[in-house]
């Protein structure tokens, strides 16, 4: 009887690397947890166009996941599904969310300028490689989460403001997923 061999896959990932994208899977799995639950918050407080607005961002943040998750594997790494707990489901006001969630993907695009200076620093082109569509993501996500912030201050929130607040969400909402598609 013949002894099994023990395939043992060559990483070209350094654990220090890994680790990193790791943080980062659980962090991109956390935005899509807390995204979603703003979702659910706003659905539930009648901000159709916001909550559309988040469902949307909440997919596309899984799908941020997945891809660091695949390329953790692909490379020789172990990727980890995180777990994902203590996320927030009440808040005080719409206003409140979105100043949440630039405050949340700038905190993002900190640990994806750490990851890509760290790939830098230790000659791994590849990760650097692929991290430059997450460089240029973050930008856009920081770019329309502030121009959701900003909304508050231009329309004001009296009176119809809110309502007015919610329309353009929905057309921020539209003009993000044409800008997707491009």
């Amino acid at each position: 009887m013949k002894q099994k061999e023990i395939v043992t896959l060559q990483r070209s990932l350094l654990h220090d690397t890994e680790e990193l994208l790791n943080n980062q899977i659980e962090m991109e799995g956390k935005s899509s947890a807390y995204y979603l639950s703003m979702a659910s918050w706003c659905h539930m407080m009648g901000y159709e166009n916001a909550a559309k607005y988040l469902y949307t961002h909440a997919d596309e943040e899984r799908m941020h996941m997945m891809k660091i998750f695949q390329y953790v594997n692909e490379a020789g790494g172990h990727a980890i599904q995180p777990e994902i707990t203590g996320i927030r489901h009440h808040f005080n006001s719409l206003r409140e969310v979105f100043e949440l969630i630039l405050e949340h993907e700038i905190l993002v695009t900190k640990s994806i300028n750490n990851i890509v200076d760290h790939a830098f620093s230790v000659k791994d082109f590849a990760t650097f490689s692929f991290m430059q569509w997450y460089v240029t993501e973050q930008r856009e996500e920081e770019t329309m989460s502030r121009r959701a912030v900003e909304l508050f201050d231009i329309i004001g929130e009296e009176g119809v403001g809110l309502w007015t607040i919610d329309q353009e969400l929905g057309k921020l909402h539209s003009a993000a997923g044409a800008g997707a598609g491009e």
